[in-house]
């Protein structure tokens, strides 16, 4: 017993002294799949608000695979939005992005949310004249979505004239807002919001993405490079 003590003890002071690797315990750190980045380390200019890790979204509560407020996508689309990023900035405008990679447990969790017709709590501010039962038939939740895939993304434009945070140009509808608002080419826009929604329309097209025609927010990108592959990782 004392030898294997003494063994013990030598190999411990070995590994402080030398550096031996120690065993982490519960270690949340995981090598993202290959062709996915963190867009903030891509382009750290970019304003991240991942409105899924919060409770500022329509569940009105985080949202299942969100473990992390980090913003996980495909590196070929964080390459593109970089392009739009750089052309914005001479205006001073710039990129605020709400969501990009979904795991598909949090598109369940969409699913299960929407089935439940009692859970109304965040009608008013999201889907206010839209019946929840009738958000699967009209096109605003799905049992797969394109985020899956990690080159969707959900996003605006800042101006960064007050700060690094800036202001979001005004839209004529919130992001994630369920309804006619929202359509890209809604006619009841004024001709300011209207101008917003081209301006964002026209540097993303310039840049690889195709725009969704009930979400002026939403862009995938066109040659993206898992078209067929809906991923499940979670998000840390």
């Amino acid at each position: 017993m004392k030898t294997q003590y003494l063994m013990a003890m030598v190999l411990l002071f070995a590994g402080w002294c030398y550096g031996v690797p120690a065993v982490e315990a519960d270690s949340e750190v995981e090598a993202l799949p290959k062709g996915f980045v963190y867009l903030a380390d891509h382009v750290p200019s970019i304003v991240i608000d991942l409105r899924y890790y919060t409770e500022n979204n329509f569940l009105g509560c985080r949202v299942d695979g969100y473990v992390n407020p980090r913003c996980i996508i495909t590196r070929d689309a964080a390459e593109s939005l970089k392009g739009v990023q750089e052309e914005l900035k001479p205006f001073g405008l710039g990129l605020k992005v709400f969501d990009a990679y979904r795991p598909q447990r949090a598109v369940n969790h969409f699913v299960r949310w929407a089935k439940d017709l009692g859970d109304t709590a965040k009608k008013q501010g999201y889907y206010p004249r839209v019946k929840k039962e009738n958000l699967f038939k009209d096109g605003y939740i799905a049992s797969r979505s394109g985020h899956t895939r990690g080159s969707t993304v959900d996003l605006t434009i800042i101006s960064l004239e007050t700060s690094d945070q800036g202001h979001e140009l005004d839209m004529g509808s919130p992001f994630d807002f369920f309804g006619p608002e929202s359509w890209p080419d809604n006619p009841r826009m004024s001709s300011s919001q209207r101008a917003h929604r081209l301006l964002l329309r026209m540097f993303m097209e310039k840049h690889g993405f195709k725009p969704y025609a009930k979400e002026w927010w939403h862009f995938t990108l066109k040659k993206e490079p898992f078209p067929d592959t809906y991923f499940d990782f979670p998000i840390r």
